[in-house]
C-alpha cells in the first residue's frame, strides 16, 4: 500500500502508544530535595494532563494526552513509593544523602553526593544510591579503598 493512502490519524494513534516509563525495582530512597523534585514533577504532570484535556477532544491530540498520562502514572508511582531519608548523624562513613570525595589512581579527585534515582545527575555531581559507584563507596570511611570501574580509589573526604 502506498504511503499516500495512510491516514494521518493512524500515524498519531501510533505515536500515542507510548510505553510506560520503567520503574526501578530498588527501594525509592529520596532526600528532602529529591522528594521536592518528585512533587514538582508530579504537579507538572498533572498540569500537562489538564492542559491536554482542555485543549480539545482527546482525539485531536492523542500524543500530548498519552505523554501526560504516562508521566502522571510514573510520578504518581514514584511519589507513592518514596521513602524519605532524613539527614542522619554523621558517623564518618559514606551514607545516603551525604557526599564523598575520592582520589583515583591517576591523581584525579572527584566528589559525589549519593542521592535517590530520580534526583541523580552525574554531570552535577550526584549519583544514585544503586549505581555501582555508590554501592562501592557506601559505608567506607576516609582512608579506605574501594574498587570503582575496575580501578582502586581512596576515600579522601566524607560529608
Amino acid at each position: 500500500m502506498s504511503v499516500a493512502f495512510t491516514r494521518e490519524e493512524d500515524l498519531e494513534a501510533t505515536a500515542a502508544d507510548l510505553a510506560d516509563r520503567p520503574i526501578s525495582p530498588h527501594p525509592n530512597l529520596v532526600t528532602p530535595e529529591g522528594l521536592a523534585l518528585i512533587e514538582a514533577e508530579l504537579a507538572a504532570a498533572r498540569a500537562a494532563y489538564t492542559a491536554a484535556q482542555v485543549k480539545g477532544s482527546i482525539e485531536s491530540d492523542r500524543t500530548a494526552m498519552a505523554r501526560a498520562t504516562r508521566d502522571l502514572r510514573y510520578w504518581s508511582a514514584r511519589r507513592a513509593s518514596a521513602q524519605l531519608q532524613e539527614p542522619t548523624l554523621d558517623d564518618g562513613g559514606v551514607r545516603f544523602g551525604g557526599s564523598v570525595s575520592i582520589e583515583r589512581e591517576d591523581g584525579r579527585t572527584q566528589t559525589w553526593r549519593i542521592v535517590g534515582e530520580d534526583e541523580a545527575d552525574p554531570a552535577k555531581g550526584s549519583v544514585s544510591h544503586v549505581s555501582p559507584l555508590a554501592r562501592a563507596l557506601l559505608g567506607k570511611r576516609v582512608g579506605d579503598e574501594a574498587v570503582v570501574a575496575g580501578q582502586s580509589v581512596e576515600i579522601t573526604a566524607v560529608g
